[in-house]
């Protein structure tokens, strides 16, 4: 029968299940990747496991978020992760060499391989027409140690495309427009599957854009054919020894379907304060704008900094306006740099960063009070930026360049009328220089570790018990973000490694009271409205509630990554069977649990709780292997108790 890509590479990789949708198979895993922000507490997790080197087939580690050294905490983080990669058989990528994602496309992807990544732009890869999935970073230390990845069989959804992108348009547009058709919560079990004659017009990093935005509507994964245009790309890297052509088969189907007329896209943005909140360019045109932000984990490849360069030639930032260019690696900044573009930039008067995420996870680059910041970025959430009820809005590089020209926002094609459009092409042959890229050794006995007075042990959690009085000690609307559970920022990502500090900031933004109503109650429940977690891979938003006291969060339905780190931790992802009964809960209300041991073991999906008296059907929609992780009190419990290591 034939088959579309994402379920031939799935085939390939199955290690147990079926290929049905909904049910729970487990992959085999090829590559993995961290970055600093969740690798630290994941190092940890690994070394808990108590093996003397890594059993996937490659493992990278890079330090890309945690780049302000305002004081020893990410300077003794980065201490610990190099040392912990050169002990345990990881390639390091060093600061400043690059955005995991940019890095792991020019260096290491491979089509057809799975890639499972503590970081939930992990799809970037599909670029490279990779299976890369983002995960907690527990996950990623169980992957590291050989052991699969267990997920729901995910539904695919087929996006046929046809026909070419304008000048002026972009595959940032073109990602823009599926968040306006299917919004943030539009690919939640699935994964999405692009193919058709529209495919062959996007470059690799044109993909990889897409790739990297899957994630702001939920997908599992995304995924591109490996093609001609995954060959050059590999070629240009000096890799081209690792293509291989994959695709769908002829007449292969999908659980579900759109299509894309890639030549009647338009420039388009997110207005805030969500990925989603998408409307064309010219709607929003005249709005002042105070900053622009180029580059990050996405938009900061060759292509998408030359064409800012481009156009930026013979031209000056807007007085009022500061301009900012975060490269994706530093290969991408040798080459720009090559090409003249690094002098464009500076005479325009643009402000060159070094290679990272920076304010996309709001590590510097806050915009000031009530000002507007135009960026390249995937997430607008509120506050992501740094800045209480900011004002971000997502667009393409033409519509960065276009604002930081005219100061305010502007439709790109605006430009065609003082020059023409710049074609970019990614370079036939890249400049590439791998000295910031540390390969592992063969004999590691002699690499001690080193862990600086930020690194606590990792805490140990209690089995589930079998009965529990809990209290609601918090409840919240929908589409409640990791950003919303923990916060990132420059106060805060330092703190990854200590659980007893960062837990301090649990809901900061949502209710800065949080944390100590939290530890003053026995055990605490969250309740909690539609797709409750999404975002961002960290565990930490799953970890820290966990440490604070959080044993059960209820939901109208969870975020695929967030709902396996709850598990993972020990927490009940309960879900309303009538979701009605979400306005039965208050904050402060107590719920009786009983029987919980026996309903998990059994298999039951009914979880009846007494809410004040009253009885409320809830629902576990949890795996029997999921239950038993939930029974021990989490994952690495269950593994360190049954030796599965």
């Amino acid at each position: 029968m034939p088959a579309n890509l994402a379920t031939k590479i799935m085939e390939s990789h199955l290690l147990n299940g079926t290929l049905s949708p909904g049910n729970e198979i487990a992959i085999s895993i090829d590559q993995t990747l961290l970055q600093d922000a969740t690798g630290t507490m994941a190092m940890l997790e690994f070394i808990a496991m108590g093996l003397p080197r890594v059993k996937v087939g490659l493992a990278a580690q890079y330090i890309d978020h945690n780049l302000l050294q305002t004081d020893f905490r990410n300077a003794d983080d980065h201490a610990f992760l190099s040392s912990a990669a050169k002990k345990f058989g990881i390639y390091l990528s060093k600061p400043g060499n690059g955005v995991s994602h940019q890095v792991h496309l020019e260096r290491f992807g491979a089509p057809g391989l799975t890639l499972l990544g503590a970081d939930s732009h992990t799809p970037t890869a599909a670029g490279l027409s990779m299976l890369s999935i983002g995960a907690g970073g527990l996950d990623v230390a169980l992957a590291m140690a050989g052991r699969p990845f267990y997920l729901q069989c995910p539904k695919i959804l087929g996006v046929r495309l046809v026909g070419k992108l304008p000048e002026w348009v972009s595959g940032k547009d073109l990602i823009l427009e599926m968040l306006r058709r299917h919004t943030v919560k539009g690919g939640v079990g699935k994964i999405i599957e692009y193919y058709g004659p529209g495919v062959d017009a996007l470059s690799a990093t044109d993909r990889a854009t897409v790739g990297n935005m899957g994630a702001e509507l939920g997908a599992t994964s995304s995924l591109f054919p490996s093609d001609e245009r995954t060959r050059e790309f590999l070629v240009s890297q000096g890799r081209g020894e690792c293509w291989r052509p994959l695709a769908a088969d002829e007449g292969a189907t999908y659980d579900e379907y759109d299509e894309i007329n890639l030549s009647t896209l338009e420039p388009l943005i997110a207005c805030p304060s969500s990925p989603d909140n998408v409307v064309p360019v010219r709607d929003v045109a005249g709005t002042r704008v105070d900053q622009v932000l180029v580059g990050s984990s996405v938009n900061s490849s060759f292509r998408d900094l030359m064409t800012v360069c481009r156009i930026l030639e013979g031209e000056r930032i807007a007085e009022h306006l500061s301009f900012h260019v975060n490269p994706g690696s530093r290969q991408v900044l040798e080459n720009v740099a090559a090409q003249g573009g690094i002098v464009t930039l500076l005479m325009a008067g643009a402000n060159i960063h070094q290679s990272g995420c920076l304010g996309c996870i709001g590590m510097g680059q806050a915009p000031g009070t009530g000002q507007v910041s135009l960026r390249t970025f995937p997430r607008n959430f509120p506050g992501r930026s740094g800045t209480k009820n900011d004002k971000v809005y997502l667009c393409s590089p033409e519509t960065a360049a276009a604002a930081g020209i005219y100061g305010v926002i502007t439709d790109p094609r605006k430009l065609g009328e003082r020059k023409p459009y710049p074609s970019v092409r990614n370079p036939a042959v890249y400049l590439v220089d791998d000295s910031s890229i540390i390969a592992p050794l063969g004999d590691t006995s002699a690499v001690e570790i080193i862990t600086g007075p930020n690194i606590a042990p990792f805490p140990e959690f209690a089995p589930l018990p079998d009965e529990m009085e809990a209290a609601v000690a918090l409840k919240v609307g929908d589409n409640i973000t990791t950003d919303h559970i923990m916060p990132a920022g420059n106060k805060i990502l330092p703190l990854r490694s200590n659980i007893p500090a960062i837990s301090e900031f649990v809901f900061e933004q949502v209710d800065p009271a949080f944390p100590a109503r939290a530890k003053s109650l026995t055990n605490g429940v969250i309740v909690a409205g539609e797709n409750y977690g999404q975002g961002s891979s960290r565990e930490h938003a799953a970890i820290a509630p966990r440490y604070l006291g959080i044993r059960a969060k209820i939901a109208k339905s969870f975020a695929r990554i967030h709902k396996a780190n709850l598990v993972n931790f020990g927490i009940l992802p309960l879900v309303f069977t009538n979701p009605s009964d979400y306005e039965l809960l208050a904050a402060g209300d107590t719920i009786f649990f009983s029987g919980m041991r026996h309903l998990l073991e059994s298999g039951g999906e009914e979880f009846p709780v007494s809410v004040n008296g009253a009885k409320v059907i809830l629902r576990l929609e949890l795996s029997q292997r999921e239950r038993e992780d939930i029974l021990a009190g989490g994952t690495l419990n269950f593994v360190k108790n049954h030796g599965e290591l």
